[in-house]
């Protein structure tokens, strides 16, 4: 199931991570894509504060995988310099874990990845506005259907 959406603020942003999180269960994966500065990491922080995660988020590109604690462990990962050696990283055992992975750039190690995830393609529009690409199969289709019912723009 896919679902386009329009941004038109930071605020909407964190309405979108909210929605999302209320839907959280243990072992989601969440993957981000779009440019650089397209609204994936503030999209994170929202969701981590979503999710009981106390300490201030930030990107992980140079570390690749950053752990916060929160409802349920959170796994921030930032794989854009991992194109195609993901493997060498050793990440499944946060990407199956019990925990919620977040995954900046998951294309790049889309050979990781389970066939089941929810992902979110961020487009810039302009310095506010994002538009949205939302999908997700099998056990994400009913997050995918209730951010459809409940987001409005």
């Amino acid at each position: 199931m896919e679902i386009k959406l329009r941004l038109n603020s930071v605020k909407d942003t964190e309405i979108l991570a909210k929605i999302i999180s209320e839907k959280v269960f243990k072992g989601m994966i969440i993957g981000l894509k779009g440019d650089l500065g397209s609204g994936k990491t503030t999209f994170t922080k929202f969701f981590s504060k979503n999710i009981g995660v106390r300490d201030n988020l930030n990107s992980p590109t140079f570390t690749i995988l950053k752990i916060y604690d929160g409802n349920h462990p959170l796994y921030h990962m930032d794989v854009y310099r991992l194109e195609d050696i993901g493997y060498d990283y050793e990440l499944d055992e946060f990407i199956y874990g019990d925990g919620i992975s977040v995954i900046e750039w998951y294309p790049y190690i889309n050979k990781m990845l389970p066939n089941e995830l929810l992902s979110i393609d961020f487009r810039v529009i302009d310095e506010q506005k994002r538009d949205v690409v939302i999908k997700g199969e099998g056990i994400y289709e009913e997050v995918v259907k209730t951010i459809s019912h409940r987001y409005s723009n």
